[in-house]
């Protein structure tokens, strides 16, 4: 007996030790889950809700308005039009994507490479997701595709929106264009908007200066989807923020005339008010379409802006630099008579060439001017005068009143890419090329030649400083999402009243006094008279023997090998108000840029684009219908009366 308790005792003990390991056990395992249920439900409920939440909710981003480019007159430069375009689900495509594509391809023309991108495009996306197939069809094609919609399975027309140019070439260097992002500028910025397929940006121009205010603010759409990412419902929809407008101090139709009348040259040609530097026109030929960019290039149309010896791409006026030749005789006639050295009566005698350190440097009359003072100089363009002046004078006061002009460096207008151009010194050569300046360099500097070079736009302002006094800086951008953009009054430049006077005086007896050199084509309306100066650059050197047996005559010389032709000008004579400069490459020859110039500035006084009031108005509601219509009738250029052509 005492055996069998002993064993009944210890299978018992046993069996309480196991049920209270056992229910501890199970005690903890339901402390965890009730811990974890706690964590879950209590203290990190809300962040579990919202999580569930968004894999239910999605959020997907919905692209603004692109805000609008408008002259000072309210025509929209840039604006945004319908895209018509057509779209492909894959899943119900029921005889298959190829299939669809091909049957699409007899309604509308497809290529072989967009049929390879719609099908790289749906192997990145799922089935349900509509892939775009073709954009920016014509209202023909998009009803072609509506109309066969009912045997096109799994196609769906679609109307979007897109960037547009009304007028293409004409304004493209002031616009820019807009473009697909690349992987270096989705770096750079984190804007939601830039990781969206197909979005584009300003490249260039004022598109892309202002990216910032015309692109806008994303909105967003919430819509419920299911387990699968289909969506079910919309829940609610924000449209988020339209681009700002940009209003710029163009007026579009002297921007037409300016571009027409040098249609077919490689040329550059800006207007600009010289009371306060609204630049009325700015036009760089030849141009292109902006709206290629935005539907895509072919590679044929690329090779062609690329390979085009007139450099379509290169906005002339403010990214091409050229020896400004004669047209840089007023800055040094400036420096002379404020040195002290032109005085009224100081003349200097031309006979044809003046020789100097064993050089022979030519003026452009074979036999000379004879006595010229300040006046005569320029109303000649002797290049002996200026050599003589310019030798007298130094380099360092023709630096100093060329710098006070704006020249040598930026002007600062809203427009990226500008470059400098270059007002030589001592020092400058010094450490460029490690030589000392001679005088010889001096006498070059004196005629526009040798190491300067300047932009269509700085001399420009040259020109408007001059007629002017005042220290004015091309503008070209009014206001912004209706705010002006407030500019500082000119100064007064440090120049006497005298020395700018006698420099207008001698620009006015270039073109308004037998003897100047644009005299043939000067502006006789009475009170639109025009003061100017004309110049040629030299694009190559003239050997001892070509001076000898006489300079070959640019019309016999290949197109790369003829000079450049440049004017400046202002207008009206008696109380300026306009400057303009044009600038033809290889175009000496029949002097394209003067009458240019000359029709233009007539056109634009005609016009005077200055009639505009102080307030612009920010909304072009407010104006009425717009003048210049973006359907683009045709248009025709300005008629200039027959007393204005050239006298032979």
């Amino acid at each position: 007996m005492p055996l069998f308790d002993k064993k009944d005792k210890s299978r018992y003990t046993t069996f309480t030790r196991r049920t209270i390991g056992m229910g501890g056990g199970m005690t903890a395992v339901f402390a965890i889950l009730a811990g974890r249920l706690y964590q879950l439900q209590i203290r990190d409920g809300d962040q579990y809700m919202v999580e569930a939440e968004d894999n239910r909710i999605s959020e997907r981003l919905i692209v603004p308005p692109r805000g609008r480019i408008i002259d000072r007159f309210g025509t929209e430069l840039a604006n945004n039009r319908r895209n018509y375009r057509v779209l492909l689900v894959s899943e119900q495509a029921t005889e298959g994507v190829k299939s669809a594509l091909d049957s699409i391809g007899k309604v509308i023309l497809l290529t072989d490479q967009q049929k390879k991108k719609v099908l790289h495009d749906i192997a990145m996306n799922k089935k349900f997701v509509p892939v775009p197939v073709v954009e920016n069809l014509s209202w023909d094609d998009f009803s072609r595709i509506n109309l066969h919609l009912p045997y096109l399975p799994g196609i769906q027309p679609d109307v979007g929106e897109t960037r547009d140019y009304p007028f293409g070439p004409e304004t493209v260097h002031i616009l820019g264009y807009v473009a697909a992002v690349s992987p270096e500028e989705l770096k750079k910025d984190d804007d939601p908007l830039m990781s969206l397929p197909g979005y584009r940006i300003g490249k260039r121009g004022i598109e892309k200066e202002y990216e910032e205010q015309v692109r806008g603010t994303a909105g967003a759409s919430r819509v419920e989807v299911n387990a699968y990412g289909r969506i079910i419902r919309e829940l609610g929809k924000d449209a988020g923020t339209p681009g700002q407008d940009v209003w710029l101090t163009i007026d579009r139709q002297v921007q037409q005339v300016a571009y027409e009348k040098l249609a077919g040259e490689s040329a550059a040609c800006v207007v600009m008010d010289v009371t306060n530097g609204d630049v009325i026109a700015l036009a760089s030929t030849p141009g292109f379409d902006p709206n290629l960019f935005n539907v895509g290039l072919s590679g044929d149309e690329w090779r062609d802006l690329t390979t085009n010896d007139h450099k379509p791409l290169l906005n002339k006026v403010m990214g091409g630099t050229y020896p400004p030749g004669s047209t840089f005789k007023p800055a040094v006639a400036l420096a002379a008579i404020e040195s002290g050295i032109a005085t009224p009566d100081y003349k200097v005698h031309c006979s044809g060439v003046l020789n100097f350190g064993g050089h022979a440097f030519h003026c452009w009359k074979k036999g000379g001017h004879g006595w010229l003072d300040v006046e005569g100089g320029l109303q000649h363009s002797c290049d002996v005068f200026f050599y003589e002046t310019a030798r007298r004078v130094g380099v360092d006061r023709i630096e100093e009143a060329a710098r006070k002009l704006g020249m040598g460096a930026p002007t600062g207008i809203e427009l990226p890419g500008e470059r400098g151009g270059l007002i030589p010194s001592r020092e400058w050569k010094k450490k460029t090329y490690h030589q000392a300046w001679q005088q010889g360099d001096t006498l070059s500097v004196g005629i526009g030649q040798g190491y300067v070079t300047a932009t269509p736009l700085q001399l420009c302002q040259q020109v408007a400083r001059i007629a002017s006094g005042r220290a004015v800086s091309p503008r070209l951008v009014h206001s912004v999402g209706g705010k002006i953009l407030q500019r500082p009054v000119p100064e007064k430049l440090d120049f006497s009243d005298d020395a700018l006077a006698r420099v207008r005086s001698g620009m006015n007896k270039v073109m308004n006094e037998i003897g100047g050199t644009a005299y043939a084509w000067r502006i006789a309306e009475p009170g639109m008279e025009m003061a100017g100066k004309t110049g040629t650059a030299q694009v190559r050197v003239y050997s001892r023997e070509e001076h000898a047996r006489g300079v070959t005559k640019d019309q016999h010389l290949d197109w790369k090998l003829r000079d450049h032709g440049l004017f400046i000008g202002f207008a009206p004579v008696a109380a300026p108000r306009y400057a303009i400069v044009s600038v033809v490459e290889h175009g000496a020859v029949g002097h394209p840029q003067v009458v240019a110039a000359r029709d233009i500035m007539l056109f634009c006084q005609q016009r005077d684009p200055a009639r505009l009031p102080a307030a612009w108005p920010v909304n072009s509601a407010a104006l009425g219908p717009s003048p210049d219509a973006p359907t683009r009738q045709a248009r025709n250029g300005p008629i200039v009366p027959a007393s204005y052509k050239a006298d032979d």
